[in-house]
């Protein structure tokens, strides 16, 4: 489905030059030291520093962060044959008349597998290939029948991007600080430059922050190969919003504050509040399935929860974020779209090209773009 309000928008246009030398191997230590480059709302860039983020934002202002947690969920096993086989857990997936847990996987290679084949871990451990589900996705379960999440912990690995060429030392810097909520195949980036001592500093000047929840799939790893970028097909993600989060966005939208997305992944979740239009009346509760692009439910707490399919693309009308906070992100990419969506394609290749030319640090471990909406609150 194409996207609402969509413009079209060529392939060639998300085609921006990065240097491969300028690709981000490892984060800044502390995380709040990269660089930021802020697109005002006026036109203007500036260059600062991450840190000083409490000088840039506003008193009411309130920050939106995705506390998906990123699974282990990179494990290598091997066939009867001897043959490596290597498992990339995507999702859950319920099974109707069975009580096993499932998962979707990415496996590679996967032309040669067969449902019902069992696969070795280096424990002993064994995972059942249930049945193909189409480009290289399997159903795995456990030999078993247990649980998937500990096999993951015990011999799983974090997915990092393939641009990452080295396994880092410490696997937690491929975490945000605030992460809580496992089930993410990557991680949702733009948060990683926050400290504990960062978000302190923000509360003290009158920034508030508030969390949901939209666990990152296979989409990371697809580029889009479509001539026309609005006709790639985007897979559902499962999100989920408290009741606390709730109160606190339209809190923030009743009192005049802006809201600030931390990264593309929690603006997704905030259009899709929004086109269900839950983020300005707190009686409303939409049935499941009220919106073309979201298949939602109300949950124990009083929130939100089920999974969203939006896809962002130029010429999409933001209801919701009024700032994006953002890294920079891979040419080709669904993120890149949404972030030309929300800037607009010149503004974009212009504070690119600065980047480059300035020698910004790119993609996932790399510095950060803050953009301000032309229609934020002033």
């Amino acid at each position: 489905m194409p996207p609402r309000g969509a413009a079209e928008v060529r392939l060639e246009e998300l085609d921006l030059p990065i240097p491969e030398e300028l690709i981000a191997q490892e984060p800044l230590e502390p995380r709040d030291a990269c660089r930021l480059m802020r697109l005002t709302a006026d036109g203007r860039r500036e260059h600062r520093i991450f840190r000083e983020l409490p000088e840039i934002l506003r008193p009411g202002d309130t920050l939106v962060f995705n506390d998906s947690k990123v699974l282990p969920a990179r494990i290598e096993a091997r066939r009867a044959t001897g043959g490596k086989v290597e498992l990339l857990f995507l999702r859950p997936v319920a099974v109707q008349g069975s009580a096993a847990d499932c998962w979707e996987a990415l496996a590679r290679p996967s032309h040669r597998l067969k449902p019902g084949e069992e696969i070795a871990l280096e424990s002993g451990d064994a995972l059942v290939l249930v049945e193909p589900r189409g480009e290289g996705i399997w159903l795995v379960a456990a030999a078993g029948g247990g649980p998937l999440l500990p096999l993951m912990e015990r011999h799983g690995r974090l997915p990092l991007p393939p641009y990452i060429k080295k396994y880092p030392d410490d696997p937690s810097t491929y975490q945000t600080v605030y992460a809580a909520a496992p089930g993410s195949a990557a991680a949702p980036t733009a948060g990683l430059h926050f400290t504990p001592a960062l978000q302190e500093r923000l509360r003290e000047v009158g920034v508030e922050a508030a969390y949901v929840t939209l666990h990152v799939g296979l989409d990371t790893f697809q580029p889009i190969r479509e001539d026309r970028v609005e006709d790639h097909r985007i897979h559902r993600e499962a999100f989920s919003v408290t009741a606390e989060a709730l109160r606190s966005l339209r809190a923030a939208r009743a009192e005049g504050g802006r809201l600030v997305a931390v990264g593309t992944t929690a603006t997704r979740v905030l259009e899709t509040l929004a086109g269900l239009g839950v983020l300005d009346d707190a009686g409303q509760s939409p049935e499941e399935g009220a919106d073309e692009v979201a298949a939602v439910a109300a949950s124990p707490d009083g929130g939100l929860a089920g999974s969203t399919q939006i896809y962002i693309t130029s010429g999409y009308e933001f209801r919701a974020v009024d700032v994006l906070l953002t890294n920079f992100h891979l040419p080709r990419s669904t993120v890149l779209a949404l972030t030309v969506a929300f800037v607009g394609v010149e503004r974009l290749r212009a504070a690119y090209a600065d980047a480059v030319a300035m020698r910004y640090r790119f993609f996932s471990f790399g510095d950060a773009m803050l953009a301000e909406g032309r229609d934020a609150h002033v």
